[in-house]
């Protein structure tokens, strides 16, 4: 599965939050007002690289995800641990705590969940 650009990440959000819908569903939902033909031919793109699938009615095309946003993202989070993190979740965390300053609530979360999950990867 390959990276999508701002804009092809853009249109599959909309996607994502819709289930199915035509090209004018989501030009509705931009805020810059595309022209038809830009979004129509990003979504043909979308297409042809297998993030969504199309039903036919005449000359219309109804579009639907055909990549979930969870499958997508579990993808995204694996490529920016290796090219920014060296697959290290402790250097996520540490760039959390770090760049994002987290409050005390959110790492004793997190430490919860390491805790409740601990004896599931025996």
């Amino acid at each position: 599965m390959e990276a999508l650009t701002k804009r092809e990440e853009e249109i599959m959000q909309i996607f994502w939050d819709i289930k199915k819908g035509f090209v004018k569903d989501v030009i509705k939902k931009l805020k810059d007002n595309p022209p038809y033909n830009t979004i129509s031919s990003v979504v043909r793109i979308l297409e042809k690289k297998e993030f969504l699938k199309y039903k036919q009615y005449g000359n219309t095309y109804e579009y639907s995800p055909k990549i979930s946003k969870k499958k997508y993202r579990k993808h995204i989070f694996k490529s920016v641990m290796a090219d920014y993190f060296d697959n290290s979740y402790q250097k996520v965390v540490s760039y959390m705590i770090k760049e994002n300053k987290l409050e005390e609530k959110d790492i004793e979360a997190m430490m919860k969940l390491i805790e409740e999950n601990d004896g599931t990867k025996k």
